[in-house]
């Protein structure tokens, strides 16, 4: 690890504190926080495309004389002829009143899918979604490119990503230390970070771009392999769905585990690189 000052920075009646590193990279740095803002505004306007029609279908065709739909967010009216929000997955139905399906103020009920707050713009308007989602989506790709080339050339992707026989093995242990809130602040990653690490930036990532481009007629022409590679437009779609709920999911528990860890330390190692170690920690390992 690169060591940025090797005070111990003490006073009287202080105790030590750890040495500073460079843990992450420029080019780490600038991708993550693009990353963060364009994901956001992804999400928001993938929802409202969503609502345009709030299914999901396994396949390559859709419509009323087919029988392959896997989530189905709607309205119906109940038996008391009162209007309900109801979702149906793989067949179950749940009611989902004030979130899903029927939202909004008890007088004056908005029948979609995701309720208002939910997607951007607020309102329902399809074109300005499909604008604000293609407008950020390609910078989500322009993004992991600059990632990925620059993670391959200094060695990022495979010192601190891919994981080792050695993180394979201290996984339990690592998984362990993290339900008891336990933290090495060495500023290296560990086993549990790796694999989570690995399966969003080189699964998930790849995933909800080549899903997102198979959805796109002309990118289908261009490259109808793609249809083959997803089974389907529906399917792809399907997929695409499926990586943003896992990065939501991802997102939920990496800002819990930053709080976790210590926010100062670890929003001070994205934003400046500088990351803060315990003092038992050894000089070991050379930071990208």
């Amino acid at each position: 690890m690169t060591i940025l000052n090797e005070t111990d920075d003490r006073t009287a009646g202080q105790p030590e504190r750890g040495q500073l590193i460079l843990r992450h990279g420029v080019a780490t740095r600038l991708t993550h926080w693009t990353w963060a803002i364009a994901l956001f505004f992804l999400l928001l306007s993938g929802l409202q495309i969503f609502n345009a029609h709030p299914s999901l279908y396994i396949g390559n065709q859709s419509g009323f004389e087919f029988d392959n739909a896997v989530l189905e967010i709607g309205a119906v009216r109940g038996d008391d002829g009162v209007p309900k929000g109801v979702t149906t997955l793989f067949g179950k139905s749940f009611t989902t009143t004030g979130v899903l399906g029927m939202s909004g103020a008890a007088e004056n009920p908005s029948f979609r899918g995701f309720p208002a707050w939910a997607t951007l713009p607020s309102y329902q308007d399809l074109s300005t979604g499909r604008v604000i989602h293609f407008f950020f989506a390609w910078f989500f790709v322009a993004a992991f490119l600059v990632w990925f080339v620059s993670s391959l050339i200094n060695g990022h992707i495979r010192r601190d990503i891919l994981p080792s026989l050695a993180d394979v093995k201290a996984l339990p242990r690592s998984l362990a230390d993290h339900l008891r809130l336990r933290f090495h602040h060495d500023g290296r990653y560990n086993g549990l970070q790796k694999f989570a690490y690995a399966g969003v930036l080189l699964v998930l990532f790849p995933l909800i771009i080549l899903t997102g481009l198979t959805m796109s007629p002309g990118m289908n022409a261009a490259w109808p392999w793609l249809l083959d590679l997803f089974g389907g437009r529906q399917t792809a779609r399907t997929l695409h769905f499926v990586c943003m709920a896992l990065l939501v999911g991802f997102f939920v528990i990496h800002i819990f585990m930053v709080i976790a860890a210590g926010p100062l330390n670890e929003m001070r190692s994205i934003i400046t690189g500088r990351y803060r170690i315990d003092p038992e920690t050894p000089e070991k390992e050379t930071r990208q």
